[in-house]
Parts: structure tokens; C-alpha cells; sequence
């Protein structure tokens, strides 16, 4: 866009840049080993460059820029071993969650996933890969809340956040939207049936599901993982 974008009143020229330059790499507008700059970004939001600088150390907190003395700021490339992590932990909170919400799940929050699969369902249909991201946020959400653990979602969120990215490329380019809807379908049923064993095993299932969008994406993209990490 070549004018300059003013900052509204209720926020902050900090959270501007942040919440556009947040979108801009988990769209995969900006990709992997791609180069920021503070002048053309301040350009382009009409300030100085400190709350770029501010916005950027914000996106760097969540490992998703690489800012290095005297060069140039760049989109940070995917870790194999910090996707490793973040899978282990997600795992381990994610098999409490789905046991306690199947052990907790009545009438009223049965329907209530119900209602959330239909949304998935039709961005599935729509082909609105952006849309079946915040309704899969959304249905995680819920799952915690069922389980009577709020908390944990805000775990499974910072670790979730941490993968998007290659989320979005596994969405977009292998259109494994119906395969993830009917991961969260089934999920969704032994949840219902209070079945807990079954729901921790679609649930594995489910995460398991980016182990061969990595492989492709490796295999296609090397330069979007750190060349030191394989």
C-alpha cells in the first residue's frame, strides 16, 4: 500500500505495527529468512522508529523475527528442534484437557461443539483456510473450558502459536482442511460419549497430523528451517 497508514486512536502505533506485522508472517506474506526494514516500516505507518523497534522486539519475543547487531532484521526460519519442543509440551497438556473434558462433557457442551463443527464445516466448504485457523483456535478453546481448565489454553495457544506458520503452508498447499475437520469431528464424538481414551488418541492423532506437512515443506523449501537444525 503506498500510503501511509495513520494510527487510530485506541491503539497504540506500537500495536499497529505489531498486529500488522503479526498477520503479515503468519499469512506467510512475509515468508521465512524474509528481510524487515525499520525505515520502511516506520515510512509506512507515518512514525518514528522506536515504536518499530518496539514492535519488532514483541515479534521477536514470540520467535517469530531474528534481530541481530548491525544486520538486517529478518523473519526467523522454522527450528526443527523448537517445533519438537513445542509439540511435547502441547502434548502433554493436551492429553489432560481432552480426558477431563470427556470425563466433564454433558448435554449443553456436547452442543456446544456441535455448533462449532458446523461453523468448521462451512469454512471447509468455503475453501476459507484464514476463517478454519480462528474457528480451530475457537474449538481448542472450548475443550479446555469443558475440561474445567481455562488456564490451559493459554498454554496450548503460545505453544500453537509457534507452528502457524507451517499450519497455514500445510492448509493452503495440501488442503488438509477436511482431514483436520474430521480429526475435530471425532474428537468431538468420544468427547461427547465421555470417552476419554479415544479422545486422547484422536487428539495424538490430530497433532501428528504436521509431521508430513514438515517433511514436504523441508523437501520443497530447505530455506525456510535453520540450515544448522536437521
Amino acid at each position: 500500500m503506498a500510503h501511509a497508514t495513520r494510527i487510530g486512536e485506541r491503539r497504540t502505533s506500537v500495536d499497529a505495527i505489531f498486529d500488522y506485522l503479526h498477520e503479515q508472517i503468519l499469512t506467510l506474506n512475509l515468508r521465512p529468512g524474509d528481510k524487515i526494514s525499520e525505515a520502511d516500516i516506520a515510512a509506512k505507518f507515518g512514525v518514528s522508529r522506536q515504536p518499530v523497534r518496539d514492535a519488532f522486539s514483541r515479534l521477536a519475543n514470540l520467535d517469530l523475527l531474528l534481530i541481530r547487531p548491525q544486520r538486517a532484521t529478518e523473519v526467523k526460519r522454522f527450528s526443527r528442534r523448537e517445533i519438537a519442543k513445542s509439540r511435547f509440551v502441547r502434548a502433554a497438556i493436551e492429553k489432560e484437557v481432552l480426558g477431563r473434558a470427556a470425563t466433564y462433557c454433558d448435554a449443553d457442551c456436547g452442543a456446544l461443539l456441535d455448533a462449532q463443527l458446523d461453523n468448521q464445516k462451512q469454512a471447509v466448504d468455503g475453501g476459507d483456510v484464514e476463517r478454519f485457523g480462528e474457528l480451530d483456535y475457537a474449538f481448542h478453546k472450548t475443550l479446555c473450558a469443558i475440561a474445567k481448565a481455562e488456564f490451559a489454553f493459554d498454554v496450548i495457544k503460545s505453544e500453537k502459536s509457534k507452528v502457524d506458520r507451517l499450519c497455514m503452508l500445510g492448509l493452503s498447499k495440501e488442503h488438509r482442511m477436511p482431514e483436520l475437520f474430521e480429526d475435530h469431528r471425532a474428537i468431538a464424538r468420544a468427547v461427547k460419549a465421555n470417552d476419554a481414551d479415544t479422545a486422547i488418541q484422536v487428539g495424538m492423532l490430530h497433532l501428528s497430523r504436521l509431521d508430513e506437512t514438515i517433511e514436504r515443506i523441508s523437501a520443497s523449501n530447505s530455506s525456510y528451517f535453520e540450515p544448522d537444525d536437521a
